[in-house]
């Protein structure tokens, strides 16, 4: 089963339906579409509050996850997995940043949402690598994956500038090197 709420969020700019559809299809991709998840679109207040709360993180986000495959509820989860609360607001902010439409970047955070509720996570450069790799393959039936965020973007290793290349000087013919035919000494 697949829920979608607005919560403080209008609902005008995003279909409910196009949200279940999208969410469906990287469910079946990762083949968990028999598995329970709440969506929960709401505005940059009430998830600051659950940021606050929950991450110990005074400010809004853009995506939460609250997996129930975890800690003291996962033996009541049966079949779900848990619930993905998006910032429509922040959402917003991003997609504009991003060159992006809204469908699209809350599409991107449904899908990072749903890694988290599967156990991923982006706490290592390695672990943020998998997880960029992973939401570009869920995002692949959407057209064409989007960029990643900003805050989600993988970091990167300093360049060194590059040396000026050197011009070739003109080929002179080279001779044959001289062969001794005395045997060598030891």
């Amino acid at each position: 089963m697949l829920s979608v709420l607005f919560e403080k969020a209008s609902e005008k700019a995003l279909s409910a339906r196009e949200i279940k559809r999208r969410m469906r299809v990287m469910m079946r991709q990762r083949q968990i579409d028999k598995r329970e998840i709440s969506i929960v679109i709401t505005d940059d207040k009430s998830i600051h509050k659950l940021n606050k709360e929950y991450r110990h993180k005074d400010k809004p986000t853009d995506v939460l996850s609250f997996s129930l495959q975890e800690g003291e509820f996962i033996e009541h989860a049966r079949g779900a997995l848990g619930d993905i609360v998006v910032s429509l607001e922040t959402a917003a902010r991003q997609a504009r940043e991003n060159q992006r439409t809204l469908l699209e970047e809350v599409t991107f955070l449904l899908a990072h949402g749903l890694l988290h509720l599967l156990g991923y996570d982006h706490q290592t450069d390695k672990e943020e690598r998998t997880m960029n790799r992973e939401t570009e393959a869920l995002l692949v039936p959407f057209s064409k994956p989007p960029k990643t965020s900003p805050s989600r973007a993988p970091k990167k290793a300093p360049v060194a500038p590059s040396k000026p290349k050197k011009r070739a000087a003109p080929a002179a013919k080279k001779k044959a090197p001289v062969q001794s035919r005395k045997p060598r000494q030891k």
